[in-house]
């Protein structure tokens, strides 16, 4: 995959000395540690609407799973399960050196590595993106409003990736009883020993003949999105309505 190039008037960018690579490499095996035995600490109590991810993958042998930054998480811990059930998943990392270390564990965990930034290089993260899930299946995770916000906004790349590719988006979202939040979107990090609920909604697909343009179509979709996450999160908050420590995300 052809790495990304700086815009002309981009300052220069650390580089991947032989050295860092050798950090990165030294701590590779200790951060995936840790995030397996933090993972293995939480309990995932509920998976709801599993039965759409099945589904979906029997129509077409690659999809486009979509949720909010804030819940990468547990989202992705998920869908990392699911591979054996024949589900190829990827993830778009930044191409910097601070990006290096994250590919790094995602494909120790087996999931593809797209090398790019929906910021600096997004027509080259589109064409990755789209020749994953056409000519090698893969299902590449879309955070619509990470990460770099604004919060809480279906920026219109998912949608387009969705109609130009035909592959539906998978919306989920998940709630945690107790975690901390932080930074800009409240990123959720389960306290140790958290139960997990994970909601998961019908997919969406986006016709060829619907235009992108700015225009009410687009603000349409964005809406249509937009609200769907809102609600799995409700809905995977209810799921935790047993505990009354429940984390409100």
């Amino acid at each position: 995959m052809t790495e990304p190039l700086a815009a002309a008037d981009e300052p220069p960018r650390r580089q991947l000395t032989w050295r860092r690579r050798l950090v990165y490499r030294a701590l590779q095996p200790l951060a995936l540690a840790i995030l397996r035995f933090w993972w293995g600490t939480c309990r995932v109590v509920r998976v709801q609407g599993e039965q759409y991810l099945y589904a979906a993958l029997a129509q077409a042998p690659s999809l486009l799973p979509c949720y909010w930054h804030q819940h990468e998480l547990f989202c992705s811990r998920y869908l990392l399960s699911q591979q054996s059930r024949g589900l190829k998943l990827g993830f778009l990392i930044s191409p910097s050196v601070d990006g290096e270390l994250p590919a790094m564990i995602a494909r120790q965990l087996g999931a593809q590595v797209i090398r790019g930034s929906s910021t600096r290089t997004g027509a080259r993260a589109l064409r990755d993106y789209y020749n994953l899930l056409v000519k090698e299946q893969v299902s590449p995770v879309i955070t619509p409003d990470g990460p770099q916000g604004p919060r809480f906004v279906f920026k219109p790349g998912a949608l387009l990736l969705a109609q130009l590719s035909g592959r539906p988006l998978l919306p989920m979202a998940y709630a945690a009883s107790r975690a901390w939040l932080v930074n800009w979107d409240k990123f959720v990090i389960p306290w140790p020993f958290a139960r997990i609920c994970i909601a998961i909604g019908p997919p969406v697909s986006v016709p060829r003949g619907v235009s992108l343009a700015d225009g009410p179509d687009l603000h349409a979709l964005q809406q249509q999105l937009q609200q769907e996450l809102h609600r799995l999160a409700r809905q995977a908050r209810d799921g935790l309505t047993g505990d009354s420590q429940a984390q409100r995300l």
